[in-house]
């Protein structure tokens, strides 16, 4: 093996499978496992000298385990942030007159927009990939070219932008 290049392939073919299959008992969906396998191969890229490591599976799963503790966190701080927001069900049922909450929600929906563009070109990007065409953050990062680590921080920065907004807009 001659870098890391070479090393992740190998790697790749002989544990790719298990990794996957580590990530799935431990992780939400089989997309956040896949995005987490994605992610602790780019990292095993990122080695700073491949041909030093010692046992390359050991330090792979050592990736992996890395990686699934984040998600992990990621995955909590991701639903505390959820369970703060209204409940859907408490707008629908509201008493304001359908005419009223229509034209309450475009407005609020052009305040959004404002907000998202007001955010850094690569945050918005990002965002929009995210929550308007359903990728997941490994198939944003491919496409970007960046880490999806950097995905991540790009989309919750959005989403605090937006909380922020409906915040201030509910009169916090």
């Amino acid at each position: 093996m001659t870098g890391a290049p070479d090393l992740v392939r190998q790697l790749h073919r002989g544990e790719g499978s298990r990794l996957l299959r580590f990530f799935r008992r431990g992780l939400a969906s089989p997309q956040d496992a896949a995005d987490a396998v994605q992610e602790t191969f780019l990292r095993m890229l990122r080695a700073p000298r491949p041909d030093e490591i010692a046992d390359p599976q050991a330090y792979l799963y050592a990736v992996a385990r890395s990686v699934a503790i984040e998600a992990g966190r990621r995955t909590h701080l991701e639903r505390a942030m959820i369970a703060d927001l209204p409940d859907a069900v408490d707008q629908i049922a509201s008493d304001a007159p359908e005419i009223e909450r229509r034209i309450a929600a475009k407005q609020e929906l052009v305040l959004m927009a404002r907000a998202i563009r007001g955010l850094p070109r690569r945050c918005q990007q990002v965002f929009i990939l995210s929550r308007l065409h359903g990728q997941s953050n490994g198939q944003i990062a491919l496409s970007l070219g960046i880490s999806r680590n950097m995905v991540e921080k790009h989309i919750m920065r959005a989403l605090l932008t937006c909380r922020a907004l409906r915040w201030e807009l509910a009169g916090g």
